[in-house]
């Protein structure tokens, strides 16, 4: 693999915190994600199930995890079964971890060949009290194909009906949502890689390059320091295009005038960062653009300070939006005496901040638990207002990601530049 391995100690508390989370004679079955295909007989890059990685720490393709806590044979509580090589996989794939490797990265000491899962699995499922089935929960998920936990979701239910069987994603998701010491080492290589990524960019930058040649610096940068790559597909948006949320062409000639919109991370070992800038494209924001610029920062300044144990995400939003409509009049974009006025299911500033401010982050770019649950200490959090005015083809966001803490935040992008004087000093 490419990254450092993460410390074995990490998954080793991930799985003693789920098995005291569990009733007893729980066990636990978890798949690694299918290789998707793409056409002819093509194959899209393999991307772990994020669940799996968390218990196991193990990236790689047809491995199954086994957790039963209250088995009577002490050697059938922790069970990892990893894909066998050969000659023909080695000369093909390359190598693929030994039961030793997977032994050393997992700290689980029950290594066999995924080939041995058939007699395992009889064996576990006549003395278990209760099947614990798990699958993608997460609530913006879009799952249009039918994943390899699903069919043995499915498997089980038709082989053993007279089973009790529990979903996962309740028990396991509020634990992913703490992070860890180690988590938070992974979370921090990734924004320094980031952050270099960035401060690259801000010498490269002028008007005439076009925003596939910035994508193409920043994956540079970012494979160049072990890094997966881009956390989640990059969006470099110059001028108008900043207006488009998920705009991800990038095929567009950065102008003199514009301001270029960077939503732009590295990932490490798995763990993703997720930043925003937003920069001149020839060195220098016009007045109307720093005013719009020093708008965005100051709301990011006050959420990031609203952050705190117990505060419900939804009702944060809330007021996130009074920030941005008190902004927006000031910026001569909404009425003041129209505010008042306003539907409380339609606010004004929706116009031109039509998203949410922050979402967990780790594992996956939008992380879990969901973010309905009150915000506790040791969460990751990004914070990303923006502003994007559509007939001035003008869109302004800034991000940073954070650690919730009982007596303050941390910010784990502190060190990347975000004032507009900052900005404009580095890309002389």
């Amino acid at each position: 693999m490419r990254y450092q391995p993460a410390p074995a100690e990490l998954f080793i508390e991930n799985r003693r915190r789920l098995a005291a989370a569990l009733p007893p004679g729980a066990l636990v079955i978890l798949h690694a994600n299918d290789i998707m295909p793409t056409n002819a007989d093509g194959t899209l890059g393999f991307a772990q199930n994020s669940d799996l990685y968390y218990l196991s720490g193990i990236d790689q393709e047809e491995t199954v995890l086994i957790l039963f806590p209250d088995a009577p044979d002490p050697k059938q509580r922790e069970i990892l079964c990893v894909r066998e090589t050969s000659e023909l996989i080695a000369i093909w794939e390359g190598d693929k971890l030994t039961q030793a490797q997977a032994r050393e990265r997992s700290g689980i000491q029950k290594i066999v060949w995924t080939s041995e899962f058939e007699i395992l699995f009889r064996q576990l499922m006549c003395q278990a009290s209760v099947v614990f089935l798990n699958g993608n929960e997460h609530p913006r998920a879009s799952i249009a194909v039918e994943t390899r936990e699903l069919r043995f979701a499915r498997r089980c239910q038709h082989e053993y009906p007279l089973h009790r069987y529990e979903r996962l994603s309740p028990v396991l998701y509020p634990l992913r949502g703490i992070k860890s010491p180690h988590e938070i080492a992974l979370l921090q290589e990734a924004c320094r890689i980031t952050r270099d990524g960035f401060m690259r960019l801000l010498k490269f930058v002028r008007p005439g390059v076009h925003e596939y040649e910035v994508e193409a610096e920043l994956a540079h940068e970012f494979i160049r320091q072990r890094s997966g790559g881009f956390a989640y597909t990059p969006i470099i948006a110059s001028g108008p295009n900043a207006c488009v949320l998920h705009y991800v062409t990038n095929h567009c000639r950065c102008e003199d005038g514009q301001v270029l919109l960077l939503d732009v991370a590295a990932k490490y070992a798995n763990y993703n960062a997720d930043l925003t800038r937003s920069i001149p494209v020839n060195g220098r924001y016009t007045d109307r653009q720093r005013d719009v610029y020093n708008a965005v920062l100051r709301v990011f300044r006050a959420c990031c300070d609203m952050l705190k144990p117990g505060v419900i995400i939804r009702e944060y939003q809330e007021k996130v939006g009074e920030l941005m409509n008190d902004e927006l009049i000031r910026l001569g974009l909404i009425d003041p005496k129209a505010v008042a006025d306003q539907d409380p299911e339609k606010p004004l500033y929706k116009k031109y901040f039509m998203h949410g401010t922050s979402h967990h982050l780790g594992i996956d770019v939008h992380d879990v638990p969901p973010a309905w649950q009150p915000i506790q200490a040791g969460m990751v959090f990004t914070v990303e207002p923006g502003i994007y005015i559509r007939e001035e083809g003008l869109g302004i966001r800034l991000e940073n990601d954070i650690i919730i803490g009982e007596n303050g935040n941390t910010d784990l992008m502190a060190d990347i530049p975000i004032e507009a004087d900052e900005i404009e000093a580095l890309m002389k």
